[in-house]
């Protein structure tokens, strides 16, 4: 949602054409969410499977309940002090009308409401790929609760609410690169900081069980993400909101395509979950520059961070922080690139007459990225690790060693993904001798 811009000079009239549209984003970016938990749930291992979707499933039911309560209000009511908003007619939903519409927009309050909602939803979900095979499903929802509450609320009033800082400042996040991506990003690292490493990590093979779950998942992410950008323009009248659509796609595609020839170039293959990885960081770039710059910029862009998000996975391993399904270094990193390099390629010609670097604007935009970035990372970073360290002091953060490696799905949720008690023949089996007590031996390592 960009600063201080509006559809019409004229006072705005209810666009029935307008609300389809934005209710149909609405539910692109709904999609997301299990999207999301395909892509996880196919990277961690089989005794993981069902926490991994759990996480992000239960965003869907916890942050629904308190956007209605009081996040909308906080986030997109009238502004105190820049920092927060809040109007009473916003709590529970109730003072609104039926045909209100959002200020300066066609569309009606609700729908502007749900959107922004399903935003909400799928931020905390994103932190939870940095934190699999480790975490009480109780302290994950109270976490969820508490983020959303003190972190997100207030982060996208100063990113997107009228009178936010960063909104009065001119930062540019035309879908959540900052309020969004490195929210998250931040998040997830403040977290594993304080809760530790996964039993073995480094030390004993963690591949994805599924992959084929993993580029269902990304197609899923892929699909959604037009809602998800192109929507944000709220509304379809000047072709901003197509722009979007467009740089959404190549910036994708590039992206993809350089994580590939990196992967071919450093490790000798082009694997499926680099291309996997490669769109959701392009995706991830592309969300706060796309209203701004053209659709080449949009391929530079995208292949900038295609490159520097498969170099940055690896910094895991060189630090020793367990970022388990990479939120760090595509989320994290993405959104950084994303939004520092609008003070490159933003043309004057899309969202706004804001120019960067290589159109003439010098780097006035560039600071104020900059600004908007190192704020949202720093609070999330430090707001995040403290709400963590408080959850583990009190009710415990983290499953015990024996739970972790016996699996987390069956200690959790009494569940496992899959069951293969009926895929055996119909004879009984053979008694094992060494090579079968090898063979069986090494199906629980794995598992």
């Amino acid at each position: 949602m960009p600063p201080g811009i509006t559809l019409a000079a004229d006072t705005p009239t209810l666009s029935a054409a307008n609300t389809g549209f934005m209710l149909i984003c609405s539910a692109l970016v709904m999609i997301m969410t299990p999207g999301l938990a395909f892509f996880y749930g196919g990277m961690v291992r089989v005794k993981s499977t069902l926490n991994m979707l759990m996480m992000s499933f239960i965003s869907l039911g916890i942050v629904t309940i308190l956007w209605v309560l009081y996040g909308f209000s906080a986030a997109f009511g009238t502004d105190h002090g820049s920092l927060i908003g809040w109007s009473s007619d916003y709590v529970g939903l109730s003072g609104i009308g039926l045909t209100q519409l959002w200020d300066g927009y066609t569309i009606p309050i609700y729908v502007f409401a749900v959107f922004q909602l399903m935003f909400a939803i799928i931020t905390p979900a994103l932190i939870s790929g940095a934190l699999a095979d480790r975490v009480k499903f109780s302290a994950w929802a109270l976490f969820i609760t508490l983020w959303a509450t003190l972190v997100y609320f207030p982060v996208a009033h100063w990113v997107w609410g009228t009178g936010g800082w960063a909104f009065d400042l001119g930062v540019i996040d035309f879908a959540g690169g900052t309020a969004v991506h490195i929210n998250a990003g931040a998040a997830a690292l403040g977290v594993i900081l304080v809760i530790g490493k996964r039993v073995g990590f480094k030390k004993d093979p963690m591949r994805p069980h599924s992959l084929p779950l993993v580029m269902l998942g990304a197609g899923l992410l892929w699909f959604g993400w037009f809602g998800f950008n192109a929507g944000s323009w709220l509304g379809n009248d000047d072709g901003v909101g197509a722009l979007m659509f467009v740089n959404t796609q190549v910036a994708t595609a590039a992206a993809m395509l350089a994580w590939l020839i990196y992967e071919k170039v450093r490790h000798g293959a082009c694997t499926t979950l680099g291309a996997a990885s490669g769109a959701v960081a392009g995706l991830v770039a592309i969300t706060p520059s796309g209203g701004s710059c053209s659709p080449l910029g949009a391929i530079a862009i995208g292949a900038i961070a295609g490159v520097l998000c498969a170099m940055a996975v690896g910094l895991k391993y060189r630090f020793g922080y367990d970022d388990s399904l990479d939120v760090v270094g595509v989320h994290l990193v993405g959104g950084v690139i994303g939004s520092l390099l609008i003070g490159f390629f933003a043309t004057g010609g899309g969202q706004s007459d804001a120019q960067g670097l290589f159109y003439g604007g010098g780097l006035t935009q560039l600071w104020k990225q900059l600004a908007g970035v190192g704020a949202v990372l720093a609070y999330s970073l430090v707001a995040s690790a403290i709400l963590a360290f408080l959850i583990d002091r009190t009710i415990g953060m983290r499953v015990s060693e024996d739970d972790e490696v016996s699996g987390i799905d069956q200690v959790e949720h009494a569940e496992t993904a899959y069951d293969f008690s009926g895929a055996g023949g119909g004879t009984a089996p053979r008694t094992a001798g060494p090579v079968q007590d090898a063979a069986a031996q090494t199906k629980k390592v794995d598992a």
